[in-house]
């Protein structure tokens, strides 16, 4: 088949309107939030030097702070802040997506900004200025009518800037909530989709390169004192704010949210979900690639309505226990719990458990007699263990150390689909994998088995947020998936999923497994 005519291109198109106006949108608010706030500071502290290099030196630090971590740490600050003004003032406000996208962003922007405005002033001519007072003019019509427009070339340079750098950081956000273009790069990665990868990697450098060279036009119009360019670069910018937000504003709304996680199990599991809900008359669509984290505190909210969790991940995350119950206690303490806590309703199991395990590679499993973490153990101090990026700092990893008292000569995070591959190479020796896992099969690996039960179950259930607790139609769409999806068929789907090729879309595995459950 040729490259170009890839039917996952064309999927790719369909999804851009969407993408692409929502990573405008959000770069587009963040870009100005951070010019009302860093072009006004730069006047108030241009003429005293120690404030100056305070702001300056701060807004430096922000830029060392990776982008990814500045858009995670300002979801729990504004979650937080949401409960306060829900109790204080009986009215709330949405952690979720947008919010912490454009404040982080903003803050990223502030630095070109700040120091291209103080640069470009400080840099004028200081008997331009006294000529401008000995004609009488006053400090604000210096700054005005002399200094702003000499300096403005300048600062247009730190606009532009500040410009790319939003653009490109915005496609970070896509694990906070806020869809963006790196929705393609985020689940291109998890299905080994590079079709999307590469496609969201284009449309972001483009997007940045158009803003970009339409800042240049107006830059070179300001310097060079030519409305013409002026005109023609804001025009130009004025026409791609309108072409990329009108089809994302025009589209139809859905009803129904269906969170994802980052992983290629859960990438399938929305697109099911929400075609049951679609075939059902209920509008819905995925919002995917989120942090557990996030994605739990989404759906209390309600800005997420529905999503799969697995039952130990809740268990020791969000409720914090550490005693390990029988799969049926623990259901039922988490059911309780989650209603009575949250207001969570847990509408039942879909039949597979997906648990963390300890994986290894068959041939050298059988070699070194090696079939439980208990055998592992005396042997694991010359090893090396990968695992996905929380893992080492889930309980469970905590859990298995103490238990077995494991400890191996090196551990290394790793994105989860490449660590089957570093496994089998042999580039590690031990992976943190995951039982439902299809890439289990397709490397020939085994599942090491966990004699002291360390690691607690990990059905998948699915939940549903308050507002929805009582929406019968949801429950009658969905409940023909509860029960009916075994391990083998996970895997299955899982494995299909990483295919990497035109019939591997989570759409495509998602009507696939529908089939099989339909059958049953």
């Amino acid at each position: 088949m040729n490259f170009l005519s890839d039917p996952r291109w064309s999927d790719a198109l369909t999804r851009l309107p969407d993408y692409l106006g929502s990573h405008v949108r959000v770069s587009l608010a963040a870009l100005a939030l951070g010019l009302a706030i860093s072009f006004p500071l730069a006047l108030i502290v241009r003429r005293q030097p120690v404030l100056r290099d305070i702001v300056l030196g701060v807004a430096s630090i922000v830029q060392t702070v990776p982008g990814l971590a500045l858009l995670a740490l300002f979801y729990p600050l504004l979650l937080a802040l949401a409960g306060l003004s829900l109790q204080w003032f009986g009215q709330g406000f949405s952690a979720f997506g947008f919010l912490p996208s454009v404040l982080a962003l903003a803050l990223y922007s502030m630095l070109p900004v700040l120091r291209n405005t103080i640069t470009g002033l400080q840099g004028i001519d200081p008997a331009i200025i006294e000529a401008a007072e000995g004609v009488g003019m006053t400090r604000r019509q210096s700054l005005t009518m002399v200094e702003l427009p000499l300096a403005l070339p300048v600062i247009m340079a730190g606009i532009r800037t500040a410009a790319v750098w939003v653009i490109g950081t915005a496609t970070l956000s896509t694990p906070i909530g806020q869809t963006s273009l790196g929705n393609y790069i985020f689940a291109g990665l998890q299905t080994q989709n590079w079709v999307f990868v590469l496609f969201g990697c284009v449309a972001a450098a483009a997007l940045a390169l158009a803003v970009d060279q339409l800042l240049a036009l107006i830059e070179g119009g300001v310097r060079l004192h030519s409305r013409k360019r002026i005109i023609f670069g804001c025009l130009g910018l004025m026409a791609l704010i309108v072409v990329t937000l009108m089809p994302s504003m025009a589209r139809a709304k859905t009803n129904y949210v269906v969170g994802a996680k980052t992983f290629t199990e859960q990438y399938v599991l929305s697109a099911l979900i929400a075609q049951r809900l679609q075939v059902a008359g209920l509008p819905a669509s995925p919002r995917e690639g989120l942090g557990s984290n996030v994605i739990f505190e989404a759906l209390a909210s309600g800005d997420i309505d529905i999503y799969v969790d697995y039952s130990g991940t809740l268990w020791a995350n969000q409720l914090k226990r550490t005693e390990i119950k029988s799969r049926k206690e623990l259901l039922s303490d988490l059911t309780t719990t989650l209603k009575d806590k949250y207001g969570i309703t847990v509408l039942g199991e879909l039949g597979f458990e997906n648990a963390y395990a300890l994986v290894l590679p068959r041939k050298r499993a059988e070699e070194l007699g090696i079939r439980t973490i208990a055998d592992l153990a005396p042997r694991a101090s010359p090893l090396s263990i990968a695992g996905d990026y929380e893992f080492f700092s889930r309980p469970e990893w905590a859990a298995l150390r103490q238990s077995y008292n494991l400890s191996f000569r090196q551990q290394r995070q790793m994105q989860p689909d490449f660590m089957y591959a570093a496994v089998a190479s042999g580039e590690v020796d031990v992976i943190a994998g995951y039982t439902s896992d299809g890439l289990i099969a397709k490397y020939d690996l085994v599942v090491l088995g966990d004699p002291k039960s360390s690691i607690p179950p990990y059905d998948a259930i699915v939940l549903i947020s308050p507002k929805r607790a009582g929406d019968q139609a949801l429950r009658n769409a969905l409940r023909p998936l509860l029960g009916k999806i075994d391990i083998a068929t996970i895997r299955e789907a899982n494995l299909r999923a990483a295919g990497g090729d035109s019939n591997s879309s989570p759409d495509a595995v998602a009507r696939w497994l529908w089939e099989k459950i339909a059958k049953r």
